[in-house]
């Protein structure tokens, strides 16, 4: 009995930990699939693209004002990161310089991360903490007890946040470098796969740290 109670937790942290990733597949990984896909694979100009990668972002952070009278942070940062890229895109250049300037995107937003990280309030603890708390008082309330009072517990969020931003910012640099030492032919391709490998990396690292932060939350609310 004992041994089927352990992995039905374990079970239940593995799913909290992956349902925690989801709010980052919302606002980070859809608006940039949709952005490389409407300007790599369908040809369309950067305004075009960035236009229509913004529509996410847009309306979850209208939607989090209107119903929550609060600010998707995520979603936020992605729509500052588009209307700033289509305030640049009439920035002269050759390829290789349009190829360099889509690492800002990875810049902007793993640089976020990082910041919000070492100021305290991760950013990434908006779109984690519902899918850990999924709307439990007892774990809400176990959330902020180990908010206020553990140590290891606030390590491992600021760690949430910094995997994906550390992850972020080392693909904007090789994007940047091979952007001037790769051939344009091939950065077309590489440059997405080098993104996907990069969300993949983060995904890795960071469900290491969602899933402890999962189960420090489930173990201090079972202890009420």
């Amino acid at each position: 009995m004992a041994a089927i109670t352990t992995s039905a937790k374990t079970e239940q942290n593995t799913s909290g930990a992956l349902a925690a990733l989801r709010p980052l597949a919302v606002d980070v990984a859809v608006p940039l699939a949709a952005y490389y896909a409407a300007h790599s694979l369908l040809g369309l100009g950067l305004v075009a693209s960035l236009t229509i990668s913004s529509a996410v972002p847009a309306v979850r952070t209208a939607v989090a004002l209107v119903r929550d009278r609060s600010v998707n942070s995520l979603a936020l940062v992605m729509l500052v990161v588009n209307v700033v890229g289509i305030a640049l895109s009439s920035v002269a250049g050759d390829p290789r310089l349009m190829i360099a300037k889509d690492g800002a995107l990875s810049t902007v937003i793993g640089g976020s991360m990082i910041v919000t990280a070492l100021l305290g309030r991760p950013l990434m603890t908006a779109g984690l903490r519902p899918f850990i708390v999924k709307g439990d008082a007892a774990r809400s309330a176990a959330w902020d007890r180990l908010a206020a009072g553990s140590a290891a517990f606030r390590r491992d969020e600021r760690s949430f946040s910094l995997a994906w931003g550390t992850v972020l910012l080392t693909e904007c640099v090789a994007k940047v470098v091979a952007a001037y030492t790769v051939p344009v032919e091939t950065m077309v391709w590489l440059g997405t796969v080098m993104l996907v490998g990069a969300i993949g990396l983060g995904v890795l690292i960071g469900n290491v740290y969602a899933g402890r932060i999962a189960h420090q939350v489930i173990a201090e609310a079972d202890t009420i």
